[in-house]
């Protein structure tokens, strides 16, 4: 039986390639991560750095977060009881922010051995419309690897700028509405995007990558967290948790994670952004 998914909403995922909303957690502990996630967020600006991949090694909400029953549930009705986390980052788009994500699919960087992966975009402020909420192309998921073109554009939060070459009706797309706490799953192979911020307030997202523990990297050995079950295959390096927000241990740890990620998601590339 389903944990926390319906088989109807199971259902659903798997013929559009994603499921929504799903309430994690209330709005005001959405709003107290929001909270320790700006802390953070200052101290890096400080530093002239932002937060953006792994930040959940660095601050204790977020690590908590990845492990949160809600959404290990939902995820485990669709890939099964041992579950990685491979990675987090965030998609913020500040109030009346140009910065957009184009048409992708997330697989086409990322290394890893199967399409297996399922995405929680968890949102800690709310994801509009005018705010730039994500859109989905449904049944896309359905499609194989598709070419992606490389732009490093300005606005672009994508690593690369990538742009799928593949015809997206805008009239069926989908825009993931979420308040606070409510968190979107998708598959690898979905394509999607968002555009700009238009609204009064920041758009945050938190995006949680999950695979099964017999996924592993082709591209190079990277870390992962076990969140659920039992890892029997060891493909990924273990990841330390932080004890304490922003301590020196786990910034080292961040930081060595995350030199190893970049290498991964920027291999053949011609450049790279910070």
């Amino acid at each position: 039986m389903p944990k926390h998914l319906s088989p109807e909403a199971i259902a659903r995922y798997e013929r559009d390639g994603f499921y929504f909303p799903v309430r994690v957690m209330p709005e005001a502990e959405a709003r107290a991560i929001r909270a320790d996630v700006e802390a953070a967020e200052r101290h890096f600006a400080a530093r002239g750095e932002r937060l953006r991949h792994r930040p959940h090694l660095i601050v204790t909400a977020l690590d908590r977060l990845i492990r949160n029953e809600m959404v290990l549930d939902a995820v485990e009705d669709l890939i099964g009881p041992n579950v990685l986390c491979w990675t987090s980052l965030f998609f913020t788009k500040d109030a009346h922010d140009p910065a957009f994500v184009s048409w992708h699919q997330d697989s086409t960087y990322w290394g890893l051995s199967t399409a297996e992966v399922v995405t929680a975009w968890i949102a800690l402020s709310p994801s509009t419309v005018e705010s730039g909420a994500m859109r989905f192309a449904p049944g896309t998921h359905k499609l194989d690897q598709i070419p992606h073109r490389e732009t490093f554009g300005e606005h672009n939060l994508l690593t690369r700028g990538q742009i799928v070459e593949h015809e997206v009706d805008e009239d069926e797309a989908v825009d993931v509405v979420l308040r606070p706490g409510e968190a979107s799953l998708h598959h690898v192979r979905l394509i999607h995007g968002s555009g700009p911020n238009n609204a009064g307030d920041r758009r945050i997202g938190f995006a949680v990558r999950y695979i099964p523990t017999h996924v592993r990297n082709v591209v190079g050995r990277d870390y992962a967290a076990l969140v659920r079950g039992v890892d029997e295959f060891g493909h990924f390096d273990v990841e330390r948790r932080p004890e304490r927000d922003l301590e020196p241990e786990a910034l080292a740890a961040y930081e060595a994670a995350n030199a190893t990620h970049n290498a991964v998601l920027y291999a053949g590339a011609a450049q790279m952004r910070g």
